[in-house]
């Protein structure tokens, strides 16, 4: 079966504090639309017909309050609530170790992505079909300059070889699953996903997503997201 086709799994990780956002409250729990960031990005999911479930990995202090959350907004696809570790990547094992052992398939996504489409998702299922490893990423828009310690620019990489990296991120668990245990064996930790597999030297492809698929860390991003979303319901009211 193909992986666009299968049954998936996802591991959603919304341990962070989010401190760059300058609020008491963790930004995943922030209200966007009158509700909380994080139910959105679940809802995303929820709704999607190849998801058979989720885990949804947060603080240690958290489990009791976001499990209230997926009772209140009836969220039937979250297999479980689990506290995270101290960093992302160890957030994402524990989650991923939780995975129902007949899925194939997993994809890793940051609780702090809501406006993740349908169409980007399969688009990311679909390339990880073809090389058992594939994340969502648009191209650089901008010109990036590498800068040194001491401020001085010392490179500029060729944008067109550039893109930003989002998720989710879509691998085929068994391989996912091995490369989070050699990291954890050799005490190795990367910035995401990919990177982990990297290390095994599997090639991981890149399916183009949307630059719409923001990741609310500041406070500009907010209210961002509310435009954006009221947008989308603009346009499927006007069709």
């Amino acid at each position: 079966m193909e992986a666009a086709q299968a049954s998936w799994g996802v591991v959603i990780v919304a341990a962070g504090r989010g401190t760059r956002m300058g609020t008491k409250e963790s930004k995943q729990y922030l209200l966007l639309q009158d509700k909380p960031v994080i139910v959105h990005t679940l809802e995303r999911f929820e709704a999607m017909d190849e998801i058979r479930e989720m885990l949804l990995v947060v603080g240690p202090d958290d489990t009791d309050r976001v499990s209230t959350l997926v009772r209140e907004y009836k969220l039937r696809k979250v297999k479980a609530v689990l506290a995270g570790g101290s960093e992302r990547q160890h957030s994402v094992r524990i989650g991923l170790q939780s995975v129902s052992e007949g899925l194939e398939w997993v994809m890793i996504h940051d609780g702090v992505r809501p406006l993740v489409t349908a169409e980007a998702v399969r688009s990311c299922m679909a390339q990880a079909a073809k090389t058992d490893a594939a994340v969502l990423a648009v191209p650089v828009k901008d010109t990036i300059k590498q800068v040194g310690e001491a401020g001085v620019i010392v490179a500029t990489p060729e944008r067109r070889s550039l893109w930003a990296i989002q998720t989710p991120q879509a691998f085929r668990r068994s391989l996912l699953l091995e490369a989070h245990e050699k990291a954890a064996a050799n005490g190795f930790v990367g910035t995401d996903d990919a990177m982990v597999v990297e290390r095994l030297g599997k090639p991981v492809t890149v399916a183009e997503g949307d630059y719409t698929n923001i990741k609310i860390t500041t406070p500009e991003d907010l209210p961002w997201a509310e435009f954006l979303l009221a947008t989308r319901a603009n346009t499927q009211l006007g069709r």
